[in-house]
């Protein structure tokens, strides 16, 4: 295991390294064209499904059912209970809670920029987007519900009925459900904030001179070994020595791998002065604690999985 060395001066660090994190919120989202999403500059284009190519009549389906109530058994919670656009689609809560104030083991994570994600899920166990749709609707401590009986309200709605056929050419069923909110989940594009437009825009004008220093600081302690490109993350699945105990197991509860224990996906870093509380389980209240944790030395394990 690797000892990561504390620098000097931990608190003035913590403090400028925030600033330069602070950085990473987005001032622009969505802008879409007709079939065609605007890319912010400096941004790849992601990968679309062959089987699941985006349309507007499915992103205008799937936004209706990000925000539908209906997709719970007690049709008291949606998806946009949890992943609020307010707060760059987490809830600002440790742990995320489900239908009648059920608490989900981990920290919501943010949809921003979720386009460019190739695994899915905290624990990266998820292969798709489309399939990760479903997964909370199973989930007894989030919608507790069936996906087929989601489907069997919505035909009863005649809205949803309209949509449906006109998004996909047939009546809501599981495959329109998830298609079409993992459709509009991929318009949650988050760019062009200050450091954007001084990195990809080459406006030198964009960021002071304590940000400058503060994205110095996050190269040379090497938080960008982690959370690099343009997304700040490299979407790999990690135990980065947060606990010595493992009360959740991360990617080993799926692969039953002992050395996929403890591992989680490193998150991006977009909009991240409004996504606390932190980590997979929400246990850091600020970035000021999350930068402290980690300059003062973490024990890094060898486990390391692509995402």
């Amino acid at each position: 295991m690797e000892k990561i060395k504390s620098p000097k001066n931990i608190p003035l660090l913590s403090k400028t390294l925030l600033i330069s994190l602070a950085l990473f919120i987005a001032l622009t989202s969505l802008n879409l064209k007709v079939n065609l999403i605007e890319i912010p500059f400096g941004f790849p284009e992601f990968i679309v499904p062959k089987d699941n190519p985006l349309t507007e009549a499915k992103i205008e389906l799937g936004k209706k059912l990000f925000f539908e109530k209906l997709l719970s058994r007690d049709s008291s919670i949606s998806c946009a209970s949890c992943h609020n656009p307010k707060y760059a689609f987490t809830d600002g809560l440790v742990k995320a809670k489900g239908i009648k104030e059920r608490e989900v083991t981990r920290n919501t994570p943010t949809l921003t920029n979720i386009a460019y994600n190739t695994s899915f899920l905290r624990d990266g166990v998820n292969p798709s987007l489309e399939a990760q749709v479903i997964v909370p609707i199973h989930e007894k401590n989030e919608f507790d519900f069936h996906i087929l009986l989601a489907a069997e309200r919505l035909k009863k709605k005649k809205e949803y009925v309209d949509l449906s056929l006109a998004a996909f050419g047939e009546v809501p069923n599981p495959k329109v459900i998830s298609n079409a909110i993992a459709s509009y989940e991929r318009t949650l594009i988050s760019g062009n904030s200050r450091y954007d437009q001084f990195t990809f825009q080459k406006d030198s004008t964009a960021l002071s001179n304590n940000e400058l220093r503060g994205m110095h600081l996050f190269n040379k302690h090497n938080c960008v070994s982690c959370h690099s490109g343009f997304n700040f993350t490299n979407g790999e699945v990690v135990n980065n020595g947060l606990y010595k105990d493992y009360p959740d197991i991360g990617k080993m509860r799926v692969t039953l791998d002992p050395k996929d224990k403890g591992a989680f996906k490193v998150p991006s870093l977009r909009n991240v002065a409004i996504t606390a509380p932190y980590m997979h389980d929400g246990s850091i209240k600020s970035l000021e604690a999350v930068i402290d944790h980690y300059i003062r030395g973490v024990m890094i394990t060898q486990t390391k999985i692509k995402g």
